[in-house]
């Protein structure tokens, strides 16, 4: 009994010796975003698509380059793109529009900020959310 036990014990050491496992790093705020609310047209990869009408692809997007675009599509709408502010807070459209910049292989490093949404974006409607 005694062995099995002293065997236990040495067989064990070495994985209690381990140093832990880093923690995952934590998901991108602008992740959730995306995938509650963005990819549902510019679909999972931000290729777009086309069908009832032509969703442009985010992912190697160039206009994307200048930060003020984005703002002002997702705050003020384009096209068959509803705009979200109002629905979305300052913080939630620059974390989303930050995720989509740095992700699907667009590699601008400026951030957006809430002060710019504040700023540059489309003041939010009255009454309410809008549809196309």
């Amino acid at each position: 009994m005694r062995f099995a036990l002293l065997a236990a014990v040495l067989v064990a050491s070495p994985a209690l010796a381990q140093k832990p496992a880093k923690p995952a790093p934590a998901p991108h705020p602008g992740a959730e975003v995306y995938q509650n609310i963005c990819q549902a047209c510019h679909m999972a990869n931000a290729g777009g698509g086309e069908g009832a009408g032509k969703i442009p692809a985010l992912a190697k997007n160039g206009a994307l380059e200048a930060a003020g675009y984005p703002i002002m599509v997702v705050t003020g709408g384009k096209g068959a793109m509803p705009w979200f502010r109002g629905l979305l807070t300052d913080q939630q459209i620059s974390d989303v529009i930050n995720y989509v910049r740095t992700n699907f292989g667009n590699k601008y490093k400026d951030k957006v900020t809430p002060a710019m949404i504040a700023e540059m974006g489309v003041p939010a409607p009255k009454g309410g959310f809008r549809e196309q």
